[in-house]
Order: structure tokens, then C-alpha cells, then sequence
């Protein structure tokens, strides 16, 4: 795991590359390189975890070859072999060295061969062309600014701010949609001139300003080719074989434990492969906890390290939140409102401590085998819309009376009910994205200025578009796949890679790989979701390994205790931001419609903990943008 940077055609664009580079050190503390070529230049900065050695720095050049790569290639080993058996010789050991070599040999047409996680640049010396390539499934992030014939390019969206930040301007519709979402889409960017580079796509900049793009992996047909499998397969096996695969380091390696199915499965797997693994939880204050309702995770981790030898560390999470919200937002790139991200900085950071560089996380379990609350919930939905309507009003009007919280503890299960009936009715994409984002259309458009009514628009006919661009027929599927394509590479993946980063450690996520995804569109959703239990294909595969107390215990959650922060923490802030924000001041947001926000999560009526936490992660984002724009 690595940064890296460049610019191609750039006025300046070594020192910029300088820059870019500089800026991403805390994503490689372990050395830095810069490769110059005409008018190309590539910048590096490495995080050393296979080949530790200088025959595995970067940039690295071979052969009229220059290539910046950032990830890790899980199935090296064997393409190495298939090189070495035509002919390549090697220098070193790195996968760095093999991603060249396939390069060299099957060019775009090897893309769909490599199995991991990568971003990366390759220049080719011979014909002057410089190729931009992002992985399958976007889990590493790659961004560019075009100008004239030339293009610049970071791992993180901050580095390109800093540099060029004068000439961006804000994308009013990339933050709409962050504040439908919580988090900004994939296919757009927080600023109109950036752009990041598609999942599994390539670009070529050719010296002559041409750009040819392409796509070498596309999700929605390998779900659609999924729903046609028709044979057998073993999925614990395919979970195996890709946590093998993940574990390959020349470092210490360490696992995410929360307690969960997925965090725990995961560990098992990797327990039995490395006897002794290290493993991370974290706990709350436990005055917190009960203001959250929050389930007892830590129990059920101590339970998973006792029986497979695990060496568990526990932290808990008491940060000085007014101090993490910023440095958090920061490193996040662009508005992302998702606190678990926090969770995941301090994990890493204790990690670090240790001398761990690199961590396992169980990500991407829920979108890929229906294991959101959501995905239940939307099927529960279709049979609620079949009960009486004199039998319903009451019901809804009873849990709309009910309070989410008292001033001592909040009520899970009537935050779940009110959140239940905000989409039981809809239509069936409506009421997906009703389940998990933020604001139906009109509460979205009262929040903003009504200049912004457009973009209001775009970003649910945009949700829309990508919901119904498929031809399944199943409806469970249908959702993983949107989550897939949404869910997962636009918050997940993206808050994953940038706290992770932020902590110089390196995090990999075996759910989210090619051959599991493959498996995964192979279940159909009735296997998936089994009367009232979701995820029901992953938990029968992990009883090969765990126990049924482990694998049916309730959901819990990767969060954080956002009412009890909200109530005493954040107040004053909230407070500040309501009444003197930039956004209010800029008119982005509608002070009145903030405030009912801020009166109503007081009140204890309604929980909008997770809105108000957002729009601080906005704020602050919006005024790092602004003071950018003027330095």
C-alpha cells in the first residue's frame, strides 16, 4: 500500500509531482521516489510490506517500463510463475516488479487477470504514452485533473487540493448528493474540474492530447452472469482461499475484530493459517453505550480470541472528538458522515503502535450477502404494503408519537420502527434508497437553497439510473448490487483507505475480491435472506469453522455513539454551526430547516444524530475548500 502522484504535460510538473508526493507521506513513511521522463513524472511514496528490500522501491523502471503502483496483487505469485515460464527474468520479489511484467507482456488485455487491490500509472519511454488503471472493485482510490492535453494525479483528492486548489471549484451537486448519502457517489467528485478514475477502467494520455478510456471488469455483468450459474460451489472454500491470499506479507499481519460474523469468520480463517494472529476491538464508554443502546460486541470478540488463540487488544473509544473531527475530515478527501471512520483511525493507529502494518477487515460481507438491516427490512416492506390500511394507521401512528431517546438512554428498536414506516410504502428502488440514505426528495430540497432544486433531482433520477441498469430478476440481488456499486466503493471502501492511510497502515478486505464477488452473485437472494435471518449463505459457510453462538448472534454495529457525543460533546458546536456555519452563510443550507433538524434530536422525537454529524463533516470539508480557493 503506497501513494503515488504524477503529472503528464504539466507546466512545472516535476516540482508539482514533489508536492502531490509530499503531501501523501503519511500513506508511505517507508521511502519515497520520483521518476522523470520528458514530459512525464511520476512520484511515489512507499509503505514496504512484501519485498522490503530496494530491489521493491518505486517508481520502478525496467526496460523502457515507469511504473507508481499503489496495492497489493494477491495472485503474484502465480503470475509470476506464468512470466518466469515465458521467458522473464526478475529482479526482486515484489508483486511491484510482476504488476510491470504482465504490463509488458498482455498490456490492457491482462487487467482482468490480476487479483487485488491496485491503482497505478505505467509509462511507456517507447511510444510517450502514460496509462491510468483503478481495480475491479475501486477499493484504491485514484483521482485526476485534466488541463489541455496534460493530467495530473494523486491517490487522494487532498493532494490535488493543495496544489491546485485555486482553480477547483465546489460541485454544489456532489455535496447534495453527500448529504442524501452521507458520503459523495463514485461517479462524482467534490470538485467539477477533479474526477475520480471509474473501478475497473483505464485511461491513455497520449502526447498528442488524445485520451483513449476503457472498461476491463464490469460488476453489473457479473451479476447478471451469476443469476444464470446453475452448478455448485463451495463458498467457504472461495473464503478461504482469498483470506489465504490476503495474509501473503513480508510484515506482521493483524485482523479487525469486532465480535461480529464477518470480522470473526475472517479471523477464524486467518487464525488457523497464522497461529497467535494479533486482533483489534474496541469498546465505548460505557456511559455512552447505554445512551446508544449499543449491543455488547466486546463479549463476543473475547469469545472468538479465546478459541482460536488470538492475541486480542481492546481499545476503547473515548476520543477527544472536537480534536478528531477535523483531522478526521481531512484525511476523509471529501464529505464523508460516516463515524465509524474514527473507529477505524484509532484501531489502525494502536496498530501502528504495535509495529502492525497490516490489517484484515470483514468489509463487504453485508453488500455482497444481503446482511444490512436494510435488505430485510425492504423485503419486509412488500409484505407490509399487503396489510390493511385500517390496520396500519395505528400502528404508524402510535410509533410516530414514541421517543427515540430520554435524557438517560435512546431506544433501538423505535429508531428501527421509525425508520421502518419512512419507506414501508414506497416503490421498490424508492424505498431502497429511502432505507439507508439520509432525507426523502422533499425534506433534501427544504435543507438547501432552492437554487439547488436541480440538483436535488439529478442525484435521485442518478440513484435511480444505477438501481434499475441491470436485468435481474431477483430482488435481494438487485440491492446487493446497488450496494455494490454505491454502498461499498463510495463510503466503505473510501473511508476504509483514508483513515487506514492516515495511520500509515495498510487494510485489505478479502471479502471484496473478484472471485468472492463471482460466488457471491452465484447465491440467489432466497438463499441469502431466509424468513426473518439475512446473510444466511455466509453463515451456513462459516459454521464450517465457527460456532452457532458466533454466527447467529445478533447484528451489531461497526459505529460509534453519536446521540451521546450530539448531547455533550458536539453541542456547542452544532450549535455554532447552525447559526453561523459557512454553508448557512453561503446560503448552501437553510438555517430554519437546520435548526428543526437540531430541535427535533434534542427533543428526543426523532434521532438526527447521524444528519447533524454529517453536516459537520460537511462544514468543516466546505471550509478547508474555501480557504484552499483563497491561498
Amino acid at each position: 500500500m503506497c501513494g503515488i502522484a504524477g503529472a503528464y504535460f504539466w507546466p512545472d510538473g516535476g516540482p508539482l509531482t514533489d508536492r502531490l508526493t509530499k503531501t501523501l507521506a503519511h500513506r508511505g513513511p517507508d521511502g519515497s521516489g520520483r521518476y522523470d521522463h520528458g514530459e512525464v513524472h511520476l512520484g511515489h511514496r512507499r509503505l514496504s510490506i512484501v519485498d522490503l528490500t530496494e530491489t521493491g522501491a518505486q517508481p520502478m523502471v525496467k526496460d523502457g517500463l515507469a511504473l507508481t503502483y499503489n496495492g497489493e496483487l494477491y495472485n503474484a505469485p502465480e503470475l509470476r510463475k506464468e512470466l518466469e515460464a515465458a521467458g522473464v527474468r526478475f529482479r526482486g520479489t515484489s508483486d511491484t516488479e510482476v504488476l510491470l511484467e504482465a504490463w509488458r507482456e498482455w498490456g490492457t488485455e491482462g487487467l482482468h487477470r490480476l487479483r487485488g487491490m491496485f491503482a497505478f500509472g505505467v509509462f511507456d519511454e517507447r511510444s510517450g504514452e502514460l496509462v491510468l488503471v483503478r481495480d475491479q472493485l475501486g477499493i484504491k482510490p485514484l483521482f485526476l485533473v485534466r488541463r489541455g492535453k496534460g493530467v495530473a494525479f494523486a491517490s487522494e483528492l487532498k493532494a490535488l487540493a493543495a496544489e491546485l486548489g485555486g482553480s477547483l471549484t465546489v460541485d454544489d451537486t456532489a455535496l447534495v448528493a453527500s448529504l442524501l448519502y452521507y458520503w459523495v457517489p463514485d461517479g462524482r467528485c467534490a470538485f467539477r474540474e477533479a474526477e475520480k478514475l471509474p473501478p475497473g477502467s483505464w485511461a491513455r494520455f497520449r502526447p498528442n492530447g488524445d485520451v483513449e478510456r476503457g472498461t476491463f471488469w464490469s460488476l453489473r455483468q457479473v451479476a447478471e452472469e451469476g443469476a444464470a450459474y446453475e452448478g455448485e460451489f463451495d463458498l467457504n472454500a472461495v473464503i478461504e482461499d482469498s483470506t489465504r491470499k490476503h495474509l501473503i506479507a513480508d510484515v506482521p499481519v493483524a485482523t479487525f475484530l469486532s465480535g461480529g460474523l464477518d470480522s470473526s469468520y475472517l479471523t477464524a480463517l486467518a487464525a488457523r493459517e497464522r497461529p497467535g494472529i494479533s486482533a483489534y476491538t474496541i469498546g465505548f464508554r460505557a456511559e455512552d453505550a447505554k445512551f446508544e443502546a449499543m449491543p455488547d460486541d466486546l463479549m463476543y470478540a473475547k469469545k472468538v480470541a479465546a478459541k482460536f488463540g488470538v492475541d486480542l487488544h481492546e481499545i476503547e473509544i473515548a476520543p477527544q472528538v472536537l480534536d478528531l473531527l477535523p483531522r478526521m475530515t481531512y484525511h476523509l478527501d471529501e464529505p464523508i458522515g460516516d463515524p465509524a471512520a474514527i473507529n477505524s483511525y484509532l484501531i489502525c493507529t494502536a496498530a501502528r503502535e504495535a509495529g502492525v502494518k497490516v490489517m484484515l477487515s470483514g468489509m463487504g460481507a453485508d453488500e455482497l450477502f444481503a446482511g444490512y438491516r436494510k435488505h430485510l427490512a425492504n423485503k419486509i416492506a412488500v409484505q407490509y404494503q399487503r396489510v390493511p390500511g385500517l390496520v396500519r394507521r395505528p400502528v404508524e401512528s402510535l410509533v410516530d408519537r414514541l421517543p427515540v431517546a430520554t435524557s438517560k438512554r435512546g431506544f433501538r428498536s423505535v429508531r428501527f420502527a421509525k425508520r421502518f414506516l419512512s419507506f414501508a410504502e414506497l416503490p421498490e428502488e424508492t424505498a431502497f434508497r429511502r432505507s439507508y440514505t439520509m432525507y426523502d426528495q422533499a425534506e433534501l430540497a427544504g435543507l438547501l437553497n432552492p437554487d439547488l432544486a436541480g440538483a436535488v433531482d439529478d442525484v435521485i433520477t442518478e440513484h435511480a439510473d444505477t438501481y434499475h441498469d441491470n436485468t435481474l430478476s431477483d430482488f435481494v440481488n438487485r440491492m446487493c448490487l446497488a450496494d455494490s456499486r454505491l454502498f461499498l466503493p463510495g463510503l466503505n471502501l473510501a473511508y476504509t483507505d483514508r483513515s487506514s492511510m492516515a495511520a500509515s497502515t495498510e487494510v485489505r478486505t478479502p471479502f471484496v475480491d473478484i472471485e468472492v464477488v463471482k460466488a457471491a452473485f452465484r447465491i440467489p437472494g432466497d438463499k441469502k435472506i431466509v424468513k426473518r435471518q439475512g446473510k444466511m449463505a455466509l453463515k451456513e459457510a462459516a459454521l464450517s469453522i465457527l460456532p452457532a453462538e458466533i454466527v447467529h448472534r445478533p447484528k451489531g454495529l461497526f459505529s460509534a455513539p453519536l446521540r451521546a457525543w450530539m448531547s455533550r460533546d458536539l453541542a456547542p458546536l452544532v450549535r455554532e454551526v447552525t447559526n453561523e456555519g459557512e454553508l448557512v452563510k453561503a446560503g448552501f443550507l437553510r438555517r430554519e430547516a437546520l435548526q428543526k433538524l437540531v430541535d427535533e434530536d434534542a427533543s428526543g422525537q426523532q434521532d438526527r444524530s447521524k444528519h447533524l454529524w454529517h453536516i459537520l463533516t460537511l462544514e468543516y470539508w466546505y471550509r478547508g475548500a474555501v480557504s484552499a480557493r483563497t491561498t
